[in-house]
């Protein structure tokens, strides 16, 4: 089990790993009485691909939103890209222009369509020409896979083309880090694997990605390194490799042994 020692993995997916851009150490959280976080300590590096799972309760939300402060930290430092999240909103404000999010739910406007869902942000806060945010638009669309879905609104698409939406629209603002909350657990079994693909893509170009995630198949093949929590910490971590054929703490053991 970890403690305030920062830990990193090597890649395994050849990603050529660069500096670190997250870094965490000794990160507390609490709600009420009730302490969701215990000391987590560790670092991301760039381009790496990071999934944290572990037990429902485990800390894990709670520690992916406190990287763009939507859970604010108690104790412990939190420097995402050299700059320290804190109650500095100017801090928050630049992190946020550099870290996107997607979650559970896609959180789309319904009454907007697609291409405004996606471009609101983009003309409102970087302050693009709409002709040049339409064709920025129409290009995710198409890294995404769903180009003809440009001028539907959302309640006329599937689940795993909102999802892909959501995706899109994150990666509008041109982040360096992406954050993934489970994003297939609102999904119909057969909408996850399209989902999955654009994560896959994703990484694969090089974004560096920290995921929740129960999707253990995507995790075996596509994270550089998995973290598993518990408790409201770090209990072990490791390559895919060394996770999933050679955990070294029971909890590890007892929690693969119910899921795989």
């Amino acid at each position: 089990m970890t403690d305030d020692t920062v830990i990193e993995a090597p890649s395994t997916k050849g990603h050529d790993l660069g500096n670190e851009i997250i870094v965490c150490r000794d990160v507390k959280k609490w709600f009420g009485d009730f302490q969701a976080l215990c000391g987590v300590s560790t670092t991301v590096r760039e381009r790496e691909v990071v999934v944290i799972i572990g037990p429902s309760g485990s800390g894990k939300s709670t520690f992916l939103r406190t990287l763009n402060r939507l859970e604010p930290h108690d104790e412990g430092t939190i420097i995402i890209d050299g700059v320290e999240l804190n109650n500095d909103l100017r801090n928050v404000e630049k992190i946020r222009s550099e870290v996107g999010i997607v979650f559970q739910q896609f959180n789309l406007f319904p009454h907007l369509t697609i291409e405004r869902n996606i471009s609101l942000a983009l003309t409102h806060v970087r302050h693009l020409k709409k002709s040049d945010s339409k064709e920025l638009v129409a290009s995710l669309l198409e890294r995404v896979g769903i180009p003809e879905q440009i001028d539907k609104y959302p309640a006329q698409l599937s689940g795993g083309q909102q999802q892909r939406v959501a995706i899109a629209r994150a990666l509008a603002m041109q982040p360096k880090i992406m954050l993934f909350d489970e994003p297939t657990s609102a999904l119909d079994p057969e909408m996850i694997k399209e989902v999955l693909d654009v994560m896959h893509e994703l990484a694969e170009s090089g974004m560096t990605m920290v995921c929740v995630s129960h999707e253990m198949g995507f995790a075996k093949g596509v994270a550089d390194r998995i973290m598993f929590m518990d408790e409201g910490l770090i209990v072990e971590q490791g390559t895919p490799a060394e996770f999933f054929e050679a955990p070294k703490e029971d909890r590890t053991k007892l929690f693969l042994s119910q899921i795989l």
